[in-house]
């Protein structure tokens, strides 16, 4: 049961462990359940769903296996993100608690780390007293794992304080985050320990770093840092010697999330890299762009896969128009906020009215002011929206429909507002991931765009399906992959002109499939692998090329 216990509060669904308990539910008829079983107990239908996804996962894993046959089954080796979280001072709270008030803290803190790990789609590997063992990689990879093990040591460390319990103070938690390359066993299996589980490096750094970060803390290794690119703030503590490790390791803080704009800036930087192939892209955004600062409004939609270049393109062309007069609006869909409503809206309007993180309400308050001061009619409403009303900003007593509303056409006016002051840029990243209520708000612009001076430019994927019918005024751009030409250019470009072998340079092309994301993943990978040795302006291989693979991630932004 204990089993049981954990993996239903690894789902965030701890409220089911009693009724779990009563039912005599263990490991051994799990997999028996069925959606009619669930309902019987009286889980609610999102719960059940929850819980049969999650069972479905386990399908495969077999019988408990022996220590035996867990040695005898081959490992993964795969890059893996390893966080450590847990308690701190949790020994003075057992010496001051109660038990039975000392399980409940636990439970406490238990639950609202599992619900921030669930979130951002880690895998809890096991629970060591108040401390957890996390993975992101495993069993679902994404291209940004390190990513999402930061922001949800940021999330835990901002939770944990705000619980209430029996303890006389708030609780504080800290986080340690390392990335590297493990062999990974059977995490399911019965009897699997945590060193037959995941065998490397990275979970013993993970909790060293986690042993050195100060109370509501999140400290990192070298590596997480680099893969979470610019998407924090970060302070540096410096190099330590950890028992075990040969070589001093760097110690990064996590701070907070950066102020940088988009995705694409946050993991490329200021710079912005040529753009190969896409030159009749840019034509049909500039042709668009003529055509709506003349009065006459349109939408591009472009879609692609992940990695095939949608924000290179709308950047680049957002810096061809830097000499003309126009407003540009950005807005960023997020795959970490789907069920926030207007959360493109609300981080566009913070990021116009230079919110600082530490600023207070009302040096927010004064600030939204001073953006909105040509349009003071419009404070009451995204003042609440970004709850930060005063008294005077009282609504009437509407419904909540009513209440949606109006701030939808308060920021609709806005949009209209802006572009009788100057044409209107309108750049809205990563759709697919946009929340119901925004999706709703586009649905409208469109319908007001013809009457305005503004292109409307939104990047998707293709699995995305607009809601809007087919508008004269809406061009959809289906982007290709890169050809061969172009390929081996951004391979040059990476490489800094100095050229590879064949053989590495036709694995790499044949592997990315003319994705400029793989192959600058690819092609950096190659160069940090020490396959290669730099001689005169060229690289020739090391040793043998045996096996150079991309493996392509199961989400990709």
């Amino acid at each position: 049961m204990q089993r049981i216990e954990d993996w239903l509060t690894s789902l965030g669904l701890s409220e089911h462990v009693h009724c779990f308990a009563e039912n005599y539910i263990d490991a051994s008829v799990l997999r028996d359940l069925t959606d009619h079983d669930l309902k019987d107990l009286g889980i609610p239908f999102g719960h059940r769903k929850k819980i049969l996804r999650a069972i479905g996962e386990l399908e495969g894993t077999g019988p408990p296996a022996s220590p035996a046959a867990l040695s005898a089954v081959p490992g993964e080796r795969r890059q893996l993100t390893v966080m450590f979280c847990d308690l701190a001072d949790s020994t003075e709270l057992s010496a001051r608690l109660d038990p039975e008030d000392l399980r409940g803290v636990i439970g406490a803190y238990r639950a609202a780390c599992a619900q921030v790990i669930s979130h951002y789609d880690g895998f809890i590997a096991h629970f060591l007293g108040d401390g957890l063992l996390v993975y992101f990689g495993y069993p679902h990879a994404h291209e940004n794992d390190a990513e999402r093990a930061v922001r949800a040591g940021l999330d835990i460390v901002t939770a944990i304080p705000r619980l209430e319990t029996a303890a006389s103070a708030p609780l504080k938690a800290r986080v340690g985050v390392a990335t590297g390359v493990v062999v990974v066993g059977d995490l399911i299996a019965e009897g699997a320990s945590e060193g037959q589980a995941v065998v490397g490096e990275t979970p013993n750094l993970a909790a060293r770093l986690q042993a050195v970060a100060e109370p509501g803390t999140v400290v990192m290794s070298a590596s997480t840092r680099r893969l979470a690119a610019g998407h924090f703030e970060y302070r540096k503590l410096g190099a330590t010697h950890f028992k075990g490790l040969a070589d001093p390791i760097v110690v990064w803080q996590a701070l907070g999330l950066s102020a940088v704009e988009g995705r694409f800036e946050a993991e490329h930087g200021i710079s912005l890299p040529p753009l190969l192939g896409r030159h009749e892209e840019i034509e049909l955004l500039s042709r668009r762009w003529r055509q709506a600062a003349q009065g006459d409004g349109c939408v591009v939609l472009l879609t692609g896969e992940p990695g095939i270049g949608k924000s290179h393109i709308t950047l680049t062309f957002q810096e061809r128009l830097q000499s003309e007069p126009h407003i540009r609006l950005r807005y960023f869909c997020s795959s970490h906020h789907i069920n926030s409503a207007l959360f493109p809206f609300v981080s566009h309007l913070e990021r116009a009215a230079g919110f600082e993180r530490n600023d207070p309400a009302a040096t927010k308050r004064a600030k939204l002011e001073a953006l909105l001061a040509p349009t003071p009619s419009h404070v009451a409403n995204l003042a609440n929206l970004l709850s930060l009303p005063e008294e005077r900003d009282r609504l009437p007593d509407f419904s909540p429909q009513k209440r949606k509303e109006t701030t939808l056409l308060t920021l609709l006016a806005r949009l209209q507002g802006l572009a009788e002051i100057e044409p209107v840029l309108a750049v809205f990243e990563d759709v697919h991931w946009i929340d119901p209520t925004s999706l709703e708000l586009l649905t409208l612009m469109m319908q007001w765009v013809p009457q305005l001076r503004a292109l409307l430019v939104i990047t998707a994927t293709p699995e995305f399906t607009p809601p809007w019918p087919n508008h004269a005024h809406v061009t959809t751009v289906p982007l290709t992959r890169l050809n061969r030409r172009h390929g081996m250019a951004l391979i040059e470009r990476i490489t800094i002109g100095k050229a590879l072998p064949e053989p590495v340079m036709e694995k790499i092309l044949a592997q990315t499939d003319g994705v400029p994301l793989f192959i600058e993943e690819l092609t950096k990978t190659v160069l940090e692998s020490g396959l290669l040795q730099e001689q005169s302006g060229h690289y020739v291989l090391e040793r043998p090329l045996r096996r150079l693979r991309f493996r392509q991630r199961s989400t990709l932004r």
